[in-house]
């Protein structure tokens, strides 16, 4: 959502004001695609959850109404104590469990106009990154980077693992497994954040396999939701760990598309031209100058047996409804695109 502030209490401040150009643009959109169940990522959290509450009843102004609102503290800006980043020096946000400039930094929050239910909720975010079945943590010279102590504390989830049940009207239990991985960039050549990402998705990808100690019924649907900043085929994100997961036997990939995604592309040029991955399916719109483009790196994925009707990326071309919401660069709501996936 690109809400994330520099500092606790901002958010809510900006919320309040109702006059930011940005999160009016955000909320437009939701507005627009009008979801019953709604993923934030990168909404700062506050304890009282006064932000989300604001941003919520901000939406219903605008007829789309959410009485059921859930969030839990981010491992992104939990302080550690200790240097985590390996540049020498303890208290920046990259010695945090996540990378963040305090606590609550870009967390996730969930809206849905069913009940949560948030007595049964699993919070995965406490598992040690070296606990991950296969996990590869990063090495110098065949040293724990940047020191055993960071790998004893350090947790796999950049900001979370969540599996959220929300009560359907049929009296069915949907499960959200909900996750935001790290970007796997802004490190060095020991790949941290690389190779967290990876791990990061191949969480769900065990959880699923029955490979983990926390498990999910095979009688539960689900849908695998979240920013997982990986495309299948091109940047710099584990392209095996996602392409792993989308071939999941118990998930479908509904392959959401825009024909925004597909004008931009041609109209950025950039390294969007030479990229394996269909433009169609793009969610992002990144600065070409300073990234390998466009990618698809938000995911809605729905267990097979769930009853997928329709899909698609919020993304209008010019001249399309809604296209001043998104603009030609990523900056007017955010950078990435919301992903709406019908399932009857």
């Amino acid at each position: 959502m690109s809400l994330g502030r520099d500092g606790p209490g901002l958010l809510l401040r900006d919320l309040e004001k109702a006059d930011d150009p940005q999160i009016l643009a955000v909320q437009r959109i939701v507005a627009r695609v009008a979801p019953d169940i709604l993923l934030l990522n990168d909404f700062d959290y506050d304890f009282g959850g006064q932000a989300l509450d604001v941003f919520a009843d901000q939406l219903s102004e605008l007829g789309v109404h959410y009485p059921f609102r859930f969030a839990r503290p981010s491992n992104a800006g939990l302080a550690t104590g200790i240097d985590l980043d390996g540049d020498s020096r303890t208290g920046g946000p990259g010695d945090a469990q996540g990378f963040g400039g305090f606590a609550g930094a870009e967390g996730m929050a969930l809206l849905s106009a069913f009940p949560v239910l948030a007595g049964q909720v699993r919070d995965f975010s406490g598992r040690l990154w070296r606990d991950l079945p296969g996990a590869r943590l990063p090495v110098i010279d065949g040293q724990p980077f940047p020191s055993a102590r960071a790998w004893d504390v350090q947790r796999l989830s950049s900001k979370g693992h969540w599996d959220v049940p929300v009560a359907l009207p049929d009296d069915r239990v949907l499960h959200l497994l909900i996750a935001h991985a790290t970007p796997p960039v802004f490190d060095g050549p020991e790949d941290r954040n690389g190779l967290r990402n990876r791990d990061e998705i191949r969480f769900w990808t065990l959880f699923l396999d029955g490979a983990l100690d926390e498990k999910l019924s095979p009688a539960s649907p689900f849908v695998v939701l979240g920013d997982l900043n990986a495309d299948p085929h091109d940047g710099e994100g584990s392209t095996g760990a996602i392409r792993s997961l989308l071939a999941h036997p118990r998930l479908r990939d509904p392959l959401p598309e825009s024909r925004g995604a597909v004008v931009a592309t041609k109209v950025q040029g950039g390294g969007n031209l030479t990229q394996k991955s269909d433009p169609r399916h793009d969610t992002v719109d990144w600065d070409e100058a300073r990234t390998p483009g466009n990618l698809r790196v938000d995911y809605v994925l729905p267990s097979v047996e769930l009853n997928v009707v329709a899909a698609g990326v919020f993304w209008p071309a010019p001249g399309e409804a809604g296209f001043d919401l998104v603009g030609t660069d990523g900056k007017v709501g955010s950078h990435h695109r919301i992903v709406w996936v019908d399932i009857k």
